[in-house]
């Protein structure tokens, strides 16, 4: 806003300064940067981001399954910190001892989480893994990488306007400081005269 409210200055006014017209051209520039230059670059971010993150989603897509396992015996308590990939942080989860098929038809055994609440021997529920079987994360959807890169350029766009305007506030206060000086200076060649007769004042 402040940078529109510099353009004011432009008005013709007999006790405009050069600085004060150049403090117009400042807020121009920078109010031309903020309405172009921020969404563009923020339309580049989001486009690169929503690219990179598609082809994640399709590698972790082809590279993810979700196969079967059934559990053996319960285990402990599950760990404190919620799972990242559950619907919600406040599911349930149950930590067991399960076996499963992996998708190259290796057989597996070990610890996992589940969201079964009160988990038996003979239950089943569905794990991910890679292809050898591993447990691994659910794999990333499309809508959300889109809601990512929708923020990562929103927030790219944000963050130029900010520096564009935080450049504008530094050439401005700037401008003033030497202005001040200049004035600290004609004060201190007048100020000797200041007042008396025949000085002009």
């Amino acid at each position: 806003m402040r940078a529109i409210r510099g353009l004011w200055r432009w008005r013709h006014n007999p006790l405009r300064r050069a600085t004060d017209l150049a403090e117009a051209w400042v807020a121009l520039a920078a109010l031309v940067l903020i309405v172009v230059a921020a969404p563009v670059l923020g339309s580049f971010v989001g486009a690169a981001a929503q690219f990179s993150l598609q082809r994640s989603v399709r590698q972790q897509q082809h590279n993810r399954h979700l196969v079967p396992a059934t559990v053996v015996r319960k285990l402990g308590d599950a760990p404190v910190e919620p799972d990242p990939d559950a619907t919600s942080a406040h599911d349930p989860r149950s930590r067991v001892l399960a076996d499963w098929t992996a998708p190259d038809g290796t057989r597996q055994h070990g610890p996992v989480l589940t969201t079964l609440t009160s988990p038996h021997k003979g239950d089943h529920f569905d794990v991910w893994t890679d292809q050898q079987g591993v447990i691994t994360a659910r794999p990333l959807d499309a809508a959300t990488a889109t809601t990512h890169a929708v923020l990562a350029g929103f927030g790219a766009a944000l963050l130029t306007a900010g520096l564009v305007d935080g450049a504008r506030r530094m050439i401005v206060w700037r401008m003033v400081r030497r202005r001040y000086a200049l004035w600290d200076q004609a004060w201190e060649r007048a100020g000797p005269d200041w007042g008396k007769a025949g000085t002009g004042s």
